[in-house]
């Protein structure tokens, strides 16, 4: 049993890695789109390419509210829930099948 533990520890402890990583990435690629960047310029066009896939249907939804694109504060919301609650459940379940 302590084989399943150890594999669901890992796989949450990567997966809140990953989140983490994304949640910085939507931080920066909002930033950065303040400042009117280069759209041709490769680093732009990657944080773009990554964040927008998830971004784009959450502003069809919400729309952009008195000028402002609230959907990165919402990623960061829902990024936060998974690794409050789904990470830390994952966490606790594998403490629980060792013991």
């Amino acid at each position: 049993m302590f084989i399943l533990a150890n594999l669901l520890t890992a796989v949450a402890k990567i997966l809140d890695v990953v989140l983490s990583a994304y949640m910085w990435i939507v931080i920066i690629s909002a930033l950065i789109s303040w400042v009117n960047p280069d759209p041709y310029n490769p680093i732009v066009r990657f944080l773009y390419s990554v964040t927008d896939p998830v971004l784009r249907p959450i502003r069809r939804r919400l729309g952009i509210w008195g000028g402002i694109d609230i959907s990165p504060m919402i990623v960061i919301l829902i990024i936060l829930f998974l690794r409050y609650f789904l990470i830390a459940s994952m966490l606790e379940m594998a403490f629980r099948m060792k013991g």
